[in-house]
């Protein structure tokens, strides 16, 4: 984690180096991504370099309480206590802030829903699930996108995909990854059974420009007809858009808007998130055995949570919570949800770290 704090410092820092280079300010749209990524970084970074210098403080307190001179040996035990208090609760402070990883900031994501095993009652349970993060969005002031749907006959999405923006939402939404199971009766089904279905979610952090910066040569464009709904618009020009990132194979395509340049641009912030999460995973994959597993890891394969509503039940397997008011968590009140996994979370980093001594 102290590695970690130290990469966010030397990154604001870096940012604020760049924010004053003419070079950098002659670009209206590298200045305004630099400026995201600041603000993004700018809480926790600031609040460990004060914590930083409050412990130099301590130290420098501590070598004068073995002075031979009794008056500055007198000062130093007197302020230690207070120093060391506020030391701890910036700890804490700082604790509070990296729940949820080292992404906990970032201000925008984009997730995807999927349909899973259970056929149209696995794409009906996917809608439900867009219709419950979109209204928990809207109850937090986030903004909500759809950048890409599937319909399917029956009013369900075999993939949907939403770019979400706002403070707190990719450390709140992260754990929303991995696979989400239902228990109910399906309309369709005649006899009252309660069949099984399932769907996943993947919440990815979107990374500013500075972060993945894709070059013309790194990915082939490929367009097409539209396919779908759209009226005369379907087969007429060629809007739709693919991206095959040439390093990784990493294909993004998208038909949803009748706009070549709006299918590119959704595209490419898809493309950049999947990218970000490639070498993020790269990353980790090479420290995974010194890592400790925590709450909201993403794997997709996990089974997350259940949605039991005959029994109007929702438990989190993660952390063993079970609450009894599906109705109104499917409609968008997820929020105790999220606390309590926030909780446990906060709980496991302050037994896994050390306070620093001084």
């Amino acid at each position: 984690m102290r590695e970690m704090l130290e990469g966010k410092l030397q990154r604001f820092e870096e940012l604020e180096r760049q924010m004053s280079d003419p070079e950098v300010l002659a670009v209206g749209s590298r200045i305004a991504a630099v400026a995201r990524e600041h603000g993004s970084l700018s809480k926790l970074a600031i609040k460990y370099r004060r914590f930083k210098n409050l412990v130099n403080e301590i130290a420098e307190l501590l070598k004068m309480s073995t002075s031979p001179d009794p008056d500055e040996r007198a000062m130093a035990e007197a302020e230690l206590p207070g120093c060391r208090e506020r030391r701890e609760v910036m700890w804490a402070e700082i604790l509070d802030m990296t729940v949820g990883g080292e992404e906990a900031n970032r201000t925008r994501c984009v997730m995807e829903i999927r349909a899973g095993v259970g056929g149209e009652e696995g794409a009906l349970f996917a809608h439900d699930l867009f219709q419950m993060y979109k209204h928990h969005a809207e109850k937090k002031g986030w903004k909500c996108e759809i950048m890409e749907a599937s319909p399917t006959d029956m009013g369900g999405f075999s993939k949907i995909t939403l770019g979400l923006d706002g403070e707190g939402v990719f450390r709140e939404l992260h754990y929303e990854s991995g696979t989400h199971r239902v228990q109910r009766v399906p309309e369709t089904e005649s006899k009252g059974r309660v069949h099984t279905s399932v769907a996943t979610v993947a919440v990815l952090p979107e990374p500013e420009d500075v972060e993945i910066n894709i070059k013309p040569e790194d990915y082939r464009k490929d367009t097409y007809c539209s396919s779908g709904p759209g009226g005369q618009h379907v087969n007429k020009t060629e809007s739709a858009v693919r991206l095959t990132h040439l390093e990784t194979g990493i294909v993004v395509a998208m038909q949803d808007e009748k706009s070549q340049h709006k299918n590119f641009g959704k595209a490419m912030r898809i493309l950049k998130s999947r990218l970000y999460e490639h070498y993020q995973k790269l990353e980790a994959d090479k420290r995974s055995a010194d890592r400790k597993t925590m709450v909201g890891s993403g794997v997709r394969s996990d089974k997350i949570r259940t949605y039991n509503f005959p029994d109007n039940r929702l438990t989190d397997h993660r952390i063993g919570l079970t609450l009894y008011k599906l109705d109104q968590i499917i409609r968008g009140d997820l929020q105790p949800v999220t606390d309590a996994l926030i909780e446990h979370d906060r709980n496991e980093l302050r037994r896994a770290m050390e306070v620093l001594e001084g």
